[in-house]
């Protein structure tokens, strides 16, 4: 009886989520799919991947932030640029996937009311963890099928494709433990994110501490990766060993976490969690008397969180600008895609161009994610109260813009300011670091606040796609920025994305007219998206 209801619970699963987990395995799966197609054109010859991947497997930082070296074919090699990203974020589509159908139905209420029917205890967790297995089978099975279509080895393409639905699906078992734990949505998943990073470093350390191999080609992790079914994922080394036995580990940690979460909802009560909600103050801070107080107040944590990844990757990304020459080596090819992807100059300009360039993208998935919460909390019930009293919604609305710009450009000049000092350490030259790449970051401004205002638009204007539509503009500007030159795609594409308009400092001059176009066009769509927000009814 704990299971009544599942075949109907996973049914209105399937049907809240039939474009949101779609939009996610395509994208995965064009992560990897045009990773395969660069590596495939970039690295000709044996002689050039054997020479990338030396240069990768004798880099600390490389290992870390790209993932272990397994050989030289072609397939090893895209693993070595690709899996390790696609990993993490079907890690992510997993954690949010559970969460979003267990916690948050608790926090709506929607649990309460589907509890009142005949629906077993154990309900609602079976169908949000089957729902996240098939989303990671059929995650696994487009990207061997695409690998394949692509001329790789069948072999190593399912590996791969296991590999990654095999991590995925362990981490729904993370995410049905802290579900059951913590009382808020934003919590749970929270406390994914953070077992994940957890992960993420006990695999960096185990990688970037392991033995290469006579040539260089091959990394031996060390005892802390296989501690990280990251690392699992990566010790299966699709192209290479194919070592089928590692997938032992992620479907044991899925059974062990999924035993422990059904066990765990029999002791607690519907809507609470087991971890002791932290009493406040009694008296609230006369900062929470204004909306742009509140807005502040749930922003901060997340703001944190973003600036110690944006500080860590900065500084990483930096560090590694000295040693571009010789990463790259002699392959014309690399040096061709990174003057694409970074602009015109010396070589070490464009890769520190192409860098900055990842960190302001990677700041406008905070932009959609931080401004995409004023759905959330209309769907909650949230705003509803809040303009109950006599806040006014264009009032509630620019508190959020003005806290989401005040985010965004903290971290766009944490990002220049890291990296500038990562570069300047290595370099020698701390000073001309930190303004060089302090104003590179800062050009890339204008473009995030695009995505932003994007996202207020589509908020104002389309409510029930404010957030997938964003999701997917970002997706957009994603792939042209990272693949779309190396793919030759025309130039009508490319300039779809707005980051393909700002000065690529510093391998370029600063240029003010695309600048102040950028803004304007973010000025645009925030006014208009408030505009329209003020007219329309508030919705669930």
């Amino acid at each position: 009886m704990s299971f009544t209801g599942t075949g109907n619970l996973l049914r209105l699963a399937l049907r809240r989520d039939r474009i949101q987990l779609p939009v996610w395995i395509v994208a995965l799966t064009l992560v990897t799919s045009s990773t395969v197609s660069g590596v495939i054109s970039l690295y000709a010859n044996e002689q050039e991947r054997v020479s990338a991947q030396q240069g990768a497997a004798e880099n600390a930082v490389a290992l870390v932030f790209n993932g272990l070296v397994s050989g030289t074919s072609e397939g090893a090699t895209a693993m070595t640029q690709a899996l390790l990203l696609v990993l993490v974020a079907a890690a992510l589509m997993s954690s949010l996937t559970v969460v979003r159908h267990t916690r948050q139905n608790e926090e709506t209420g929607r649990a309460e009311l589907i509890g009142s029917s005949a629906v077993g205890r154990h309900a609602a967790l079976t169908a949000a963890l089957i729902l996240a297995v098939l989303a990671n089978v059929v995650l696994a099975l487009v990207t061997a099928v695409t690998l394949i279509g692509s001329g790789l080895s069948a072999g190593g393409s399912l590996a791969a494709g296991a590999a990654i639905g095999a991590v995925g699906i362990a981490f729904a078992g993370v995410a049905a433990v802290t579900a059951q734990i913590w009382e808020s949505s934003r919590a749970a998943n929270g406390a994914a994110a953070a077992f994940l990073g957890l992960a993420f470093l006990l695999r960096a350390v185990g990688d970037a501490a392991g033995s290469l191999s006579e040539n260089s080609t091959r990394v031996s992790s060390s005892w802390p990766s296989w501690l990280s079914p990251i690392g699992w994922g990566q010790q299966i080394r699709p192209f290479d060993d194919n070592a089928w036995w590692v997938l032992i580990l992620p479907v044991a940690a899925f059974v062990g976490l999924v035993g422990a979460a059904f066990a765990l909802t029999k002791v607690r009560d519907v809507g609470m969690g087991l971890r002791a909600v932290k009493l406040g103050p009694p008296s609230a801070a006369p900062s929470l008397l204004s909306p742009f107080g509140l807005a502040w107040r749930l922003q901060r944590g997340a703001l944190l969180g973003w600036a110690v990844g944006v500080v860590i990757m900065g500084f990483a990304f930096g560090a590694v600008g000295d040693e571009i020459n010789d990463l790259v080596g002699e392959s014309e090819r690399t040096a061709e895609i990174v003057e694409q992807l970074g602009g015109a100059g010396s070589l070490v300009d464009s890769y520190l161009s192409a860098t900055v360039g990842l960190l302001g993208l990677a700041i406008g998935a905070y932009a959609v994610q931080l401004l995409n919460r004023m759905r959330s909390e209309e769907t909650t019930g949230g705003l509803e109260s809040l303009l109950s009293t006599s806040v006014s919604r264009y009032r509630w609305l620019t508190s959020q813009i003005a806290c989401a710009v005040i985010g965004i450009v903290a971290l766009t000049l944490l990002s220049g300011l890291s990296a500038g000092l990562g570069y300047g350490i290595a370099s020698g030259d701390i000073g001309g670091g930190l303004v060089d790449l302090t104003a590179a970051a800062l050009a890339r401004l204008p473009a995030v606040l695009v995505l932003a205002g994007v996202t207020v638009a589509a908020f104002g204007m389309l409510p029930r796609l404010s957030v997938v539509l964003p999701w997917g503009v970002f997706a957009i500007c994603l792939l042209i920025g990272q693949v779309g030159a190396a793919l030759d795609l025309p130039e009508a594409v490319l300039d779809l994305s707005p980051y393909s308009h700002v000065p690529q400092m510093p391998s370029a001059d600063f240029a003010a007219g695309p600048v102040l176009v950028l803004l304007l066009i973010a000025a645009v769509l925030m006014a208009g998206g408030a505009a329209l927000f003020r007219r329309r009814n508030l919705s669930i």
